[in-house]
């Protein structure tokens, strides 16, 4: 059994048996947003070893969109962290427009829209490779557009990105109870809680 086997156990918690892929998931997931929000460059490399362990983790509950949001993630990452270490990096917070609000908000719909309908029937496209139909695939959808929008946000240090993090924490706790990996739901509603403080945190900055 291979280390990344969501059925390699490493403890059990309260009769909850936790994998070790879940375990490093979502250790160095709750590490990486601590050090978002408090602006520390550190978020970036910490993200990356979040990223690949969610990426194997997700694949083996059919949570595809979330799995394919990974490799997003990655990429972002590499790029904010160039972009914070590099002289523009160290500018201050900013906020969006109004009218760059609502044209998020409308991307947003619309991809929504686009992307939970694919997912929904990638196991038909691709039955090969996704055994299993895509669970809740319009609110995974949801949580997985408004990541790619966040995490470009907080590449370029806009505030408001914190706000669709906590829209994306709070969707993302019932869904992950729901599918029974009860240590990421967990996570996700201390990532609520420390979003709430990192909005705060950045406000006080802007």
């Amino acid at each position: 059994m291979s280390l990344f086997d969501i059925e390699n156990i490493a403890f059990t918690i309260l009769g909850y048996d936790l994998s070790y892929i879940e375990l490093i998931g979502t250790l160095f997931g709750f590490i990486s947003v601590i050090l978002a929000a408090r602006a520390n460059i550190l978020t970036w490399p910490t993200g990356i070893i979040n990223e690949v362990a969610f990426f194997i983790l997700f694949y083996q509950v059919q949570l595809y969109s979330d799995m394919y949001l990974q490799v997003y993630f990655f990429g972002v990452t590499i790029y904010g962290w160039y972009y914070w270490k590099n002289q523009n990096g160290s500018r201050s917070i900013t906020n969006l427009s109004k009218k760059w609000r609502f044209r998020i908000l409308l991307i947003l719909v619309i991809t929504t829209l686009m992307s939970g309908y694919l997912i929904s029937k990638v196991h038909l496209y691709f039955s090969e490779i996704f055994s299993q139909p895509a669970s809740y695939p319009y609110w995974d959808a949801l949580t997985t557009m408004s990541s790619i929008v966040a995490t470009v946000l907080l590449s370029r240090k806009i505030i408001e990105t914190w706000v669709l993090w906590i829209i994306v924490d709070i969707i993302s706790v019932v869904l992950y109870l729901l599918k029974g990996i009860h240590l990421v739901a967990i996570e996700y509603f201390i990532f609520l809680i420390i979003c709430v403080v990192g909005l705060r945190n950045w406000r006080n900055k802007l």
